[in-house]
């Protein structure tokens, strides 16, 4: 990335230069700023900005870099949050006009650990209303758009955070993720992101008013443009916080892996219950090639012992039970009766999100028994391969829809109009059994819209599906700018 302008070098690089004195926070963060004030206006990725507050951090960090006393590696990079993420003085408000006024009266702890490292944040980005969406539009901050294409989405919900690091406004994102909204943004707009395992981010700071519990399956975690800059985030990101930290540490076992040949890599380019559109698969294919002739071992057929019908079914189940407590009473009431009128052989995705929204507790925990089950078959299958390379979505980024609700909406996808839900599937694959899963970019589509591959791996392997990513990033392609940025 030495090439690159000093706003699209990657986060580690910047920080290298600061501790070299030959840059400085506050010239670093004009530059983003610079990008903030030219782009902005057109893509409306940052909705929210404390600038004096930044300004301040960034002499700061000033001060302790010619001091050489360095914080962290990110000492003085500038870096934007996703907006549903507590920052002290600023609204938390997750895209809906019932919150417009919930102003966090203290930071999150992913916010404290980031700026207690020396990042320095000066804005949040924008999201869909609630966090539910692979758009990022709502009634309070209006609309995001993709950098590589205005009339398109740049995904969701972390989609201001993705738009941000692909023009170069910020250096570093943190953003959450229970349906892929980390890794779509990341796919749509050719950054890097990466879920976590479920559990090892502490979430709190990042829930709504009156919750003080995190949900099923959602995670916090790490956007940036390079895979190196995941590594580095993560481990300042990741571990127990409060009482949790009083009884134990997290210790995530480092990637064994040194070079590509050392990987057994599972290879997965479309699903039934997802189709890929040719564009991706063709990327895919092409890495494939790629990576054959370089890693130990390669297989296009390995899958863990369950079906993929098995894994949307008991995805769809514990997501919209997770998201069921956003339901009034008379929502879940009305809910009741249009369950109990379907028809039980009514396998339509409309009728299994209303299903799981009024799941009993003892079917949520039968299912949810099956679950770590299916678990238990995703750690076999990885005792024999280290990495499975998957779609993110089922395809590149598509134009913006705002019309009726997101279940009712479609894309085209090999030249046939599917339902956008279809592609939960990709999302839930590794999040609903808690692996972590890291987005790389790997190239353009004909169309000149970039795509990702996800890289699954097995619990507490985040830093193997990294290193993967950091391999491909220096032996296959990685970050690049969109044009006009």
């Amino acid at each position: 990335m030495a090439g690159l302008p000093l706003h699209f070098r990657s986060a580690t690089e910047l920080g290298r230069l600061l501790r070299a004195g030959k840059l400085t926070s506050q010239a670093l963060l004009d530059q983003c700023l610079d990008q903030y004030a030219r782009h902005n206006g057109a893509l409306n990725a940052v909705v929210v900005t404390d600038i004096a507050r930044a300004r301040k951090a960034a002499a700061a960090a000033d001060r302790r870099l010619k001091k050489g006393k360095p914080l962290s590696p990110f000492d003085g990079v500038p870096m934007t949050a996703k907006e549903s993420f507590d920052w002290t003085g600023t609204p938390s408000t997750w895209g809906d006009p019932r919150f417009k006024d919930n102003i966090a009266s203290a930071d999150a702890v992913a916010i404290t650990r980031l700026t207690g490292a020396g990042a320095v944040i000066y804005g949040k980005t924008n999201v869909p209303l609630m966090l539910a969406d692979w758009q990022s539009f709502n009634a309070i901050y209006g609309t995001t758009n993709n950098p590589w294409d205005v009339t398109r989405s740049p995904g969701g919900s972390s989609g201001g955070s993705a738009t941000a690091l692909a023009t170069g406004m910020s250096a570093l994102e943190i953003g959450s993720d229970i349906g892929a909204s980390i890794r779509n943004p990341a796919h749509y707009c050719g950054v890097y992101g990466h879920k976590p395992t479920y559990g090892i981010v502490p979430y709190q700071g990042h829930l709504l008013p009156g919750i003080v519990e995190p949900g099923d399956i959602s995670v916090a975690g790490p956007l940036a443009r390079s895979a190196r800059d995941l590594a580095v985030m993560l481990k300042l990101l990741a571990g127990p916080v409060g009482a949790d930290s009083r009884g134990y540490a997290l210790a995530l076992p480092p990637a064994r892996q040194k070079s590509l040949k050392e990987f057994r890599v599972a290879v997965m380019v479309t699903d039934t219950q997802s189709e890929v559109d040719l564009d991706v698969q063709d990327l895919i294919g092409k890495l494939t090639q790629f990576l054959g002739k370089r890693v130990k071992t390669l297989s296009t057929t390995a899958r863990p012992q369950f079906t993929t019908k098995e894994a949307m079914d008991v995805y769809i189940a514990l997501l919209r039970s997770a998201t069921s407590r956003r339901q009034s009473d008379a929502e879940f009431a009305n809910n009741h009766k249009k369950v109990a009128a379907s028809d039980p052989l009514d396998d339509s995705y409309l009728t299994k999100m209303l299903r799981a929204y009024v799941l009993s507790h003892r079917d949520w925990l039968k299912v949810n028994e099956r679950r770590h089950q299916m678990r238990l078959l995703w750690d076999q299958f990885f005792e024999d391969w280290d990495v499975m390379i998957c779609p993110a979505a089922a395809s590149a980024a598509f134009p913006h829809d705002h019309e009726g609700e997101r279940h009712e909406r479609k894309i085209t996808v090999n030249g046939k109009r599917v339902a956008t839900t279809d592609q939960l599937f990709w999302a839930g694959y590794s999040g609903c059994f808690y692996l972590p899963s890291t987005v790389a970019p790997m190239g353009l589509t004909p169309q000149g819209l970039p795509a990702g591959i996800q890289i699954i791996t097995r619990a507490y392997g985040d830093l193997t599906s990294i290193r993967f990513a950091e391999l491909l990033e220096k032996e296959y392609g990685g970050f690049v700018p969109p044009p006009g940025y």
